[in-house]
């Protein structure tokens, strides 16, 4: 049973976060061989502050 986590900043669209879903499953499906039912997708999502690269705050960017 495949378990993906993923991190996203906030302010993505439902829209954006069902098609992103499916097509990750359908990734996932094809290159493993296993049924959609087997997948599961955890998304959290981050404010802007809570994420930085090269010491950078991304809400500073």
């Amino acid at each position: 049973m495949p378990v993906v986590q993923m991190e996203i900043l906030k302010g993505r669209t439902l829209e954006q976060k069902r098609a992103m879903v499916k097509e990750v499953t359908e990734a996932i499906t094809r290159t493993l061989t296993c049924p959609p039912e087997a997948v599961t997708i955890i998304i959290r999502e981050m404010e802007k502050d809570e994420y930085a690269t090269a010491g950078v705050l991304n809400a500073d960017k």
